[in-house]
């Protein structure tokens, strides 16, 4: 995933619009826009400003990045974090799993329910393992 992807993705997320946005962190609507177009990179200082208007840490807006280390809880996508925190289901989740099912999308959106990512997980299991 892109850091424009990353963005566009936590807007889209909180049912926000690129007003919103501007409105919660003070910054322009057209420099939003070209930072989920991907025209522009945002200094560290945008990067924090962005984090704390999604009430995330710098680390879980970047983590799901290409170029980026580790993910942590917050980072994930909407129910699958719910799936792996899940005693019985999310034990058979393995970090490798984790970081292959956070880079899915279907018809350029991600599943949400925790159901969701568990049927694509358990499919792509299947097909893997044979």
């Amino acid at each position: 995933m892109t850091l424009a992807e990353r963005l566009r993705e936590l807007r889209s997320q909180q049912g926000w619009r690129l007003k919103d946005l501007s409105q919660k962190s003070g910054l322009s609507v057209p420099y939003l826009s070209d930072l989920e177009r991907g025209r522009t990179n945002p200094s560290l200082d945008t990067l924090q400003t962005l984090a704390g208007s999604y009430n995330v840490t710098v680390n879980d807006l970047l983590a799901p990045v290409d170029f980026y280390g580790e993910r942590t809880e917050a980072s994930l996508p909407k129910g699958l974090a719910e799936l792996i925190a899940d005693p019985q289901l999310g034990a058979e989740i393995t970090p490798e799993w984790q970081r292959t099912l956070a880079r899915i999308e279907l018809r350029g959106k991600r599943p949400e329910s925790k159901r969701d990512w568990y049927e694509i997980f358990l499919h792509l299991k299947r097909v893997l393992e044979g």
